[in-house]
């Protein structure tokens, strides 16, 4: 899509990087105001990383705890067999061993459970099981990825939809041992609408395009995010955090509606922040109203990334960039939290849903 009537007629909207010439207050916020629990970040081998490095960079944000829902690695998330589900539970205590060994209570873990062999009546047995010696070995809660509800079939070749009566007994099991499940449903609606002019996801459907729902072979949105809330609806004992604002930063208004129908769910701002940048006036007021139902998350493991974070939440700044433009070729703007609203989203809600976390890591606590 080239640029006519410039000078480099070659230029594509990919390239193109206007400097404004706009000059606004400008606060440039590299570290948290109060330390916070990041609850979405991916960290694949624990057992192997530098934590040293790690603490550093987590030091240096204000990051008290950090959440890894890699409990297990992912390569081991479809291996069926029993040499390989010991090797899973190997990788997860390893894991723990390793992190608390050396820096106590600085992480936390949440496992994952694999879907090879679904189906079969053994599966449910050995998954309970896997959960219940999970949560022994110190994982805190269960992390479901996109799969399920996407491309999870069972052993006759059949989609499995998120809120599958086959499923109940894991849900009931994290209620019964008072653990989290943090669940990623589906994706941001427009990766399945038509990749056309429209469509506000256009630049990312063309850098990343397997990120497009043909319509003819996955399920809709609709239907996908509808069975995520009928499991949280069916299961009012467990407490959900429905990751990456449900896929709904960009109607908060009916994030708010299903937040009070629903009060075992909460939501996490990983990987969304653009929606919330887009739309400071309103978003502030979401979360003054909701402030005991956000968490803070991330996604992505990029400390300089988190800066931007920061001042968005917590100035009044006007017309800044986000940090990668397929998400968001728009501006930022700051919300200029309230100081309590800041606790309550950094580590306070944290506290209250996430079993064991050191609370002499944060203040008032």
């Amino acid at each position: 899509m080239p640029f006519y009537g410039c000078d480099d007629e070659s230029m594509s909207i990919e390239e193109y990087e206007p400097r404004s010439t706009l000059v606004v207050p400008e606060h440039i916020v590299t570290h948290a105001k109060y330390p916070f629990v990041d609850v979405h970040s991916h960290q694949w081998r624990m057992d192997t990383r530098d934590l040293d490095s790690l603490i550093a960079d987590m030091d240096s944000l204000n990051m008290a705890v950090m959440v890894n829902l890699s409990g297990r690695g992912l390569s081991l998330l479809t291996k069926p067999d029993e040499r390989d589900r010991a090797a899973e539970r190997k990788f997860l205590k390893g894991s723990v061993e390793n992190i608390n060994s050396n820096y106590p209570n600085r992480f936390v873990v949440f496992t994952n459970i694999g879907f090879a062999n679904f189906g079969d009546p053994e599966w449910m047995q050995k998954t309970v099981k896997q959960i219940e010696e999970d949560v022994k070995l110190g994982a805190k809660g269960l992390k479901i990825y996109k799969n399920l509800g996407l491309t999870v079939e069972d052993q006759e070749g059949k989609r499995v939809p998120v809120d599958d009566a086959r499923l109940d007994p894991i849900w009931a099991k994290c209620g019964e041992l008072g653990i989290p499940v943090l669940i990623h449903s589906a994706e941001p609606a427009p990766f399945w609408e038509p990749k056309d002019k429209y469509n506000e996801r256009w630049l990312e459907l063309k850098q990343k395009p397997e990120r497009y729902r043909d319509p003819d072979i996955y399920p809709p949105w609709e239907q996908i995010m509808n069975e995520q809330h009928n499991v949280f609806r069916k299961h009012p004992e467990t407490t959900f955090i429905n990751a990456h604002l449900g896929w709904m930063g960009n109607n908060l208004a009916r994030l708010g509606e299903l937040l009070d129908e629903i009060p075992n769910m909460y939501t996490e701002i990983g990987a969304v922040l653009a929606e919330l940048g887009r739309q400071p006036r309103f978003a502030r007021k979401w979360f003054i109203k909701y402030q005991d139902r956000v968490l803070f998350g991330k996604d992505l493991w990029r400390p300089e990334e988190y800066y931007v974070y920061f001042r968005v939440l917590e100035t009044a700044d006007e017309y800044f960039d986000y940090y990668r433009k397929r998400h968001a070729f728009w501006k930022m703007y700051g919300l200029d939290l309230p100081d309590e609203v800041l606790r309550k989203l950094y580590y306070k809600n944290a506290l209250r849903i996430i079993p064991g976390l050191d609370r002499s890591l944060f203040p008032d606590s």
